[in-house]
C-alpha cells in the first residue's frame, strides 16, 4: 500500500511536518510505503510545504518600531523562488495571542522588510502566505516599508509577487471578520472599517488599483490589499500551493491519503488544506482519512472512500492536546490494520 500523508498543521500542538512524521511512522510499521508532503493554504505552515526556512532575517515584529524585532524564517531557492510566511513577523502568536494583542497599534512593516529583504537577495519570484495575522493596518505599513527602500519599479513590484489566500474576504470586511479574532471590540471595529475606507482610496488614488474591487483583498486585515495595490497577484493558496509542489504527482498511484488539522469544521471544506485535499483525492478515486484534533459540525460529504477520526473523541481532548503526534501514530495504525482490511 502506498500513503501519501499531506496534513495541514495542528495550530498550538503541532506542525505539519511532525503529523507526517507520525503518519509515515504508522504506515512503516504496517508494511507500507509513504510519501509525505505538509500542506498549507496561505497561513503558518507555508514555508514547511517548501522544506522549511533557510534564511533568517531580523525584522519588525507585529508590535512596531517600539516592541521587539523578530527574527524570520524564510527560504529562497536556486530557481530564484522566494517563499515568505507573513506570520513570522506580524502573527497572532508573535503578539502574544488575541490577550495581548493591540489590534488598533499590530503593523504588518516587518512583512514589508521580509520582501524587500528577497527583492535585494535576487528574488526572481516571490510567493507570501498572509495567513496567521495580528494585524488590521490594511498593509499600509508594508508598503510603506517597500516603497521607502526603494526597490518598485514605476510604483509597482519589480518581480512576480504571489499572495497566497484562502478567503475571498473584501478589503472593506476585513475589521468586521477577522478583528474580533484580533481582540478588536466594537468601537475599534468601527475605527478599523474607518481606516480600511480611506486606505483603499489612498491606494486607487495612488497606484490606480480598487482593493475595494478584489476577492480576497481583506485577507490578513488588509495586507492582501495593500500588496496588491503594488502589483501583488492575490492567488488561491491551496492550489498555488499543490501546483509548485506537484501534489497531483504525489497522489498519483497512491492507495490512501491521510491529512488532518487541529480543528475540522465546516470552513474546512472552504478552500483550506483537508478539504481540498478531499476534493482532490476524490476526483483520483484515492479513499481519504482525516484525522482531526476535534471535529466541529462539519457538513462532509457521506462517502465510505473518505473517514474522520476525531482524535478528541477518541483518546480524550487532554491526550489529544497534550500528545498529539501519537494520538495520529496510533489513530492511522488502527485505520491500516488487519482488522479493516487495509493492511499492507
Amino acid at each position: 500500500m502506498i500513503v501519501l500523508a499531506a496534513p495541514d498543521k495542528f495550530r498550538g500542538t503541532a506542525t505539519a511536518e511532525q503529523v507526517c512524521a507520525a503518519i509515515a511512522a504508522a504506515v512503516l510499521a504496517s508494511g507500507g510505503q509513504i510519501r509525505s508532503r505538509p500542506m498549507a493554504d496561505g497561513g503558518e505552515g507555508l514555508l514547511e510545504a517548501f522544506g522549511g526556512a533557510n534564511r533568517w532575517s531580523t525584522v519588525t515584529g507585529p508590535d512596531g518600531p517600539d516592541g521587539a524585532a523578530v527574527l524570520a524564517g524564510w527560504r529562497q531557492d536556486d530557481a530564484g523562488l522566494a517563499v515568505i510566511e507573513a506570520a513570522q513577523a506580524n502573527g497572532l502568536i508573535l503578539a502574544g495571542g488575541i490577550e495581548h494583542n493591540d489590534p488598533m497599534a499590530a503593523t504588518s512593516r516587518g512583512v514589508g522588510e521580509l520582501l524587500v529583504t528577497a527583492l535585494r537577495a535576487g528574488a526572481e519570484r516571490v510567493l507570501l502566505g498572509v495567513g496567521g495575522s495580528a494585524t488590521t493596518d490594511g498593509g499600509y505599513p508594508a508598503v510603506a516599508a517597500v516603497r521607502a527602500a526603494g526597490v518598485l519599479r514605476a510604483g509597482r513590484l519589480p518581480v512576480p509577487v504571489s499572495v497566497c489566500c484562502d478567503v475571498a474576504t473584501p478589503f472593506l470586511d476585513a475589521a468586521r471578520v477577522y478583528g474580533p479574532q484580533k481582540g478588536a471590540g466594537p468601537e475599534q471595529i468601527t475605527a478599523l472599517t474607518g481606516r480600511l475606507a480611506a486606505l483603499r482610496d489612498d491606494y486607487e488614488r495612488e497606484y490606480g488599483v480598487d482593493v475595494g474591487a478584489l476577492a480576497g483583498a481583506g485577507a490578513a486585515g488588509g495586507l492582501a490589499g495593500g500588496l496588491a495595490a503594488l502589483g501583488a497577484r492575490l492567488v488561491p493558496g491551496f492550489a498555488t500551493v499543490a501546483s509548485e509542489v506537484n501534489f497531483d504527482g504525489l497522489l498519483a498511484g497512491a492507495d490512501l491519503v491521510v491529512t488532518g488539522e487541529g480543528a475540522f469544521d465546516r470552513t474546512s471544506l472552504a478552500g483550506k488544506v483537508v478539504g481540498e485535499v478531499i476534493l482532490r483525492a476524490r476526483s483520483a478515486g484515492v479513499p481519504v482519512l482525516v484525522v482531526a484534533g476535534v471535529v466541529r459540525d462539519a457538513d462532509w460529504p457521506d462517502s465510505s472512500e473518505l473517514t474522520v477520526v476525531d482524535l478528541s473523541e477518541r483518546f480524550g481532548r487532554d491526550r489529544a492536546w497534550t500528545d498529539t503526534t501519537a494520538c495520529v501514530r496510533e489513530a492511522v495504525a488502527e485505520y491500516l490494520s488487519p482488522v479493516r482490511g487495509f493492511s499492507a
